[in-house]
């Protein structure tokens, strides 16, 4: 490897001024690493210890891996079908776990360097072969006296010789009782990594700290150079948590003040007050509602209330369980803007779920909402639907009352936010389900006020409170836990129909009897079918080996010849024109039909009292938060609902448990924690919404909740003395290295 001047390497340095062109090249070819500090926040996977056992019987077929075991004994037989010799080295991990290791053609030295009682760390792709797993020609680095490396076009090129001359080399990464595992690819593995590392480590300069002294003493921190030393490279396991600590809090850091210094800027933004008055809309609603408000849709409307009623936009989320009224909370705060002259835009999904929206509101309203026509309340409002299947006259009336002014309430899709939709005041944008919307999205309909508006965002998926610190930190949050009476009771089951079809049989029973007694039912299907594939399908399907997901289109057929015949069946998907979906939505709410065949498109915000049974088949191959808001469309009446998870996976398997877990349990909150333990943490913190590198590694939003409480109160106090970081200009570069820009503006927009 070749190096250059270590007084003048930095962690900007490319590292083919570090470790040369050839490595370099494969470094960013396969792993995305270009820089000196990209490498050194390549943090290890994990770190095994020598004479620790790896478990070797965990491993699966097809995985590829990084083993750390012993030789137990080496087998030399001729090939059968060609010339040459095979041999076989079976490796243990200490546990029982054996691993045989194949290499093909006439390598003696190799016999001769894997000789029984030679721990070394072995790479390659997981395969099974007579009911034995191996690794075929896998890249190896030994470790102790006299070790080597090789694998086909490795070391092992150049026989006994040249592995052993690589050996003094390789050995230096794992001197240490901790032995680094980087995250690697069949083409650089670990031991070059670490290579690497070393390298870097002992040729970079370490960079300023960008932490003030009295931070890093208050919170017991060690110094940003040794953490990177530390992780990489530890002597100790108390010198391994020191460094991960360190970085851990660096990321919560840059994460929580980006957060905090958004909310500082917001919190001086001009806004127009639209405070409550006693005489208007909203008290006029109040008093002709059919029910008590909860205590807890009480508490919500005193917090929206009193948001809007300052000279700076309101900036809060709102999430509740499924079915706990969050749509009057927001229809009460529209109903405060539009009494004090304004208008409220609501920005929902898919046209299914606005065109709920704009039918419940007009029936919660009444006259109210029906201003200029022979059955309104003059001193009402009106509401405008505005989607993109709307035909041309009816759309250019909508845009007319909007400009206007006279629609009060403007319900729509992303039609909102296209050119020639304007507003005369818009006050307020309710976004209902925000995650499905991108930052663009939501940018674009703001910039149609003339002021910031005021801004209230609606999730029906409970969100864990450290998730909710780090992506939602610059929202205020009301939370509505309860759900309001007369709701009735959901009982969920697992029904694994590869071990028992008769429960599969019962099911369909049991749907039956619902519709006798008058109820209707769903059946959902994780694919829509037919050989298209829409983004309503992406990541539907299955894993290596297990059929196609069940579709729609295939479903509704066998069940109306099979154990639903006779029964009113309707189908309803994302890829169906805009005006047939709002016609078979209106059917089955109408209740003229018996059983609607679905796909996800009734997930969020679809209301039918009278749905009482759910069945979702191929439950598994739905995420845990996605079927506890499917599960959320029956039990919305007066009668008990009933949701039935349909499965091929098998007792034990993970996804059986994870179905299980939701059977177990309607609390939201305990879920949201369960679908959180299973989802990668870059997905959760937004990572996935920027294209570029993000250097949040290490950071954990279950296991690491205090760090992230005391790194936002840290970042609370530097933020109020030093709003834009002007006086830590270290620390500012760090922050914008940590959340790049384009993540950044994630989570300011978000």
């Amino acid at each position: 490897m070749t190096t250059e001047d270590p007084n003048s390497a930095q962690l900007d340095t490319p590292l083919r001024k570090l470790v040369g062109e050839k490595t370099a090249k494969a470094l960013a070819n396969h792993l995305d690493l270009h820089t000196a500090g990209d490498l050194l926040y390549h943090f290890p996977r994990r770190y095994d210890e020598r004479g620790e056992h790896t478990d070797i019987r965990s491993l699966e077929v097809g995985e590829q891996v990084t083993v750390l075991g012993q030789v137990r004994r080496t087998d030399v037989r001729p090939m059968r079908q060609r010339r040459g010799k095979l041999l076989e080295v079976t490796v243990g991990d200490g546990s029982g776990g054996v691993l045989t290791l194949t290499f093909f053609g006439n390598q003696a030295w190799r016999e001769r360097d894997l000789r029984p009682g030679r721990w070394g760390l072995f790479a390659g792709k997981v395969t099974e072969f007579r009911g034995k797993r191996q690794l075929n020609g896998p890249e190896y680095v030994l470790l102790g006296d006299g070790s080597g490396d090789g694998g086909e076009g490795g070391a092992g090129a150049d026989g006994a010789d040249g592995a052993e001359a690589a050996a003094s080399e390789e050995i230096e990464e794992f001197a240490g009782a901790l032995i680094p595992v980087y995250p690697a690819a069949a083409a650089v593995p670990t031991w070059v990594i670490a290579k690497c590392v070393r390298v870097v480590l002992d040729t970079v300069t370490p960079p300023e700290d960008p932490l003030p002294a009295t931070l890093r003493a208050s919170r017991n921190l060690t110094g940003l150079g040794t953490a990177l030393r530390g992780i990489h490279r530890p002597a100790t396991k108390e010198e391994l948590y020191r460094a991960r600590h360190r970085l851990k809090w660096d990321e919560a850091f840059a994460v929580q003040l980006t957060l905090v210094q958004r909310k500082h800027r917001a919190a001086a933004w001009p806004a127009r007050p639209r405070p409550r008055r006693d005489d208007g809309l909203l008290a006029a609603f109040d008093a002709r509602l059919p029910y008590e408000l909860t205590a807890g849709q009480r508490t919500v409307g005193e917090e929206v209330a009193a948001d809007l009623a300052t000279a700076h936009p309101m900036h809060r989320l709102l999430q509740g369980e499924v079915g706990s009224g969050k749509t009057v909370c927001a229809l009460r705060g529209m109903l405060q803007v539009v009494d004090a002259g304004g208008q409220a835009a609501l920005l929902a999904p898919t046209e299914v779920l606005a065109a709920q929206h704009y039918r419940g509101m007009l029936d919660l309203l009444g006259p109210l909402g029906r201003a200029g026509e022979l059955d309104g309340d003059p001193d009402g409002t009106r509401l405008a639907l505005v989607t993109g299947s709307l035909g041309a006259a009816a759309r250019r009336r909508a845009l007319e009352t909007v400009a206007a002014g006279e629609a009060g309430i403007v319900v729509g899709t992303h039609a909102l936010l296209y050119e020639g939709v304007d507003f005369a005041d818009l006050g307020l944008v309710v976004v209902d389900e925000q995650h499905r919307f991108g930052v663009e999205q939501r940018d674009a309909l703001r910039a149609k006020a003339e002021q910031p508006p005021h801004v209230l965002v609606m999730t029906a998926t409970p969100i864990p409170r450290t998730v909710a610190m780090t992506v939602y930190g610059d929202l205020e949050i009301s939370t509505l836990s309860e759900l309001p009476r007369g709701r009735s009771p959901i009982a969920s089951h697992v029904v694994p129909a590869a071990e028992k079809p008769a429960y599969l049989d019962r099911a369909w029973r049991r749907l039956r009897e619902e519709v006798a007694a008058g109820h209707q039912a769903y059946v959902v299907c994780p694919r829509i079918g037919d050989q298209a594939t829409t983004p309503e399908e992406v990541g539907a399907a299955g894993e290596d080996g297990r059929r196609p997901p069940l579709a729609v289109a295939e479903v509704a057929p066998l069940l109306a010849d099979g154990p639903l015949h006779g029964l009113r069946i309707g189908v309803l998907h994302g890829r169906l024109p805009a005006d047939e979906k709002d016609s078979v939505m209106r059917t089955f709410a109408a209740g003229d039909l018996d059983v609607l065949v679905a796909t996800t498109v009734i997930e969020v915000g679809v209301d039918v009292p009278n749905a009482t049974v759910m069945i979702v088949l191929d439950a598994d191959r739905f995420g845990v938060s996605q079927l506890h808001q499917l599960r959320g469309r029956v039990g919305r009446g007066s009668a008990a609902g009933l949701c039935l998870l349909v499965t091929e996976a098998v007792e034990g398997a993970p996804a059986r448990e994870r179905l299980d877990s939701v059977a177990s349990t309607t609390d939201g909150f305990r879920l949201a924690e369960l679908d959180l333990e299973q989802r990668r943490e870059g997905d959760v913190l937004g990572a996935t919404q920027s294209g570029r590198r993000s250097h949040l590694r290490l950071l954990s939003l279950l296991r690491d909740a205090e760090l992230i409480r005391n790194a936002r109160a840290e970042a609370i106090a530097l933020v109020e003395e030093d709003p834009e970081l002007d006086r830590h200009p270290a620390l500012a570069a760090s922050v914008a290295t940590l959340v790049d820009s384009e993540r950044a503006e994630y989570l300011e927009k978000g």
